[in-house]
């Protein structure tokens, strides 16, 4: 009987079961630029609390599926739902333009490989994450103010220099203000993109320990694109690998980088080795 009941206490302790409904849902998404496709037929499903990577080499489409996820973008065909209250049966690629930017804005979080193109670098630190929470409403200085602290505070940026703009800082603050924008209305969904790419190594494991903290303190579905398999060991419990545009394998992150079945697989763990 105690046997029974251990097995049943880790049934109910794992992180995700099978009945459990996905937090965000992708599926045959293709995306073309001119004759080119850059996504061909891509599926993909993440849970609450679940991170999954992305990997591939230059040009392999990876970067493309995240600015998709992000709605930066139209799709020439392709179904995506977020399992949130309102948004269950809406394929978000329908939405009106300013209606993607309310998804954008209150679910969704995305941290740039280049902080030039997350963060105004002639703002504040603080400012830049205060930017974010006006679309609350809220005018006060005093509340944005703080309200971007917790922010900062929640990504470990020093305080004492969050009244100094990004372009004075290093590459790793700026990753840190970028991450504290894109949490501050605490979105169910983190997109990441290749986010620890030119720091030094232990920049980049400071970086690595506070994305995962966060992960598990707010339960978020994570999707991380990253070239190095390093970071997506790491951090990731599920990856898809990408070729062409297309996914050529996918499975639990030990899984695929340990015994990796498709022969592009392969080659990509073994020149990373």
């Amino acid at each position: 009987m105690p046997v029974i009941l251990n097995h049943l206490s880790n049934l109910i302790d794992a992180p995700r079961l099978v009945t459990q409904t996905p937090l965000l849902r992708a599926s045959g998404l293709k995306k073309q630029y001119g004759r080119i496709t850059a996504v061909d037929d891509v599926s993909l499903e993440v849970y609450s609390g679940e991170v999954l990577g992305i990997v591939g080499e230059s040009g392999s489409g990876k970067s493309t599926v995240l600015r998709l996820l992000n709605l930066e973008e139209n799709v020439e065909a392709g179904d995506y739902r977020l399992n949130i209250s309102g948004l269950e049966a809406i394929n978000l690629f329908t939405l009106a333009r300013f209606q993607r930017r309310e998804v954008q804005t209150h679910h969704i979080g995305i941290v740039y490989q280049n902080p030039h193109l997350g963060l105004r670098m002639r703002y504040t630190s603080s400012g830049n994450v205060a930017e974010r929470l006006l679309i609350t409403g809220e005018r006060r200085f005093a509340t944005l103010r703080e309200a971007a602290r917790v922010s900062l505070a929640a990504s470990e940026f020093p305080l004492n220099r969050m009244d100094d703009p990004p372009r004075v800082l290093s590459g790793g603050m700026q990753q840190r203000v970028q991450l504290a924008k894109a949490i501050a209305l605490e979105p169910k969904v983190l997109l990441l993109d290749e986010p620890t790419t030119g720091l030094d190594v232990s920049v980049q494991a400071l970086v690595l320990d506070t994305l995962k903290r966060l992960q598990r303190e707010r339960h978020l579905a994570i999707v991380i694109v990253s070239h190095d398999l390093g970071v997506i060991r790491t951090l990731a419990d599920r990856v898809m690998v990408m070729r062409h545009g297309r996914v050529v394998e996918t499975g639990l992150t030990d899984q695929v980088l340990e015994d990796p079945q498709d022969a592009y697989t392969q080659q990509l763990v073994h020149a990373k080795l």
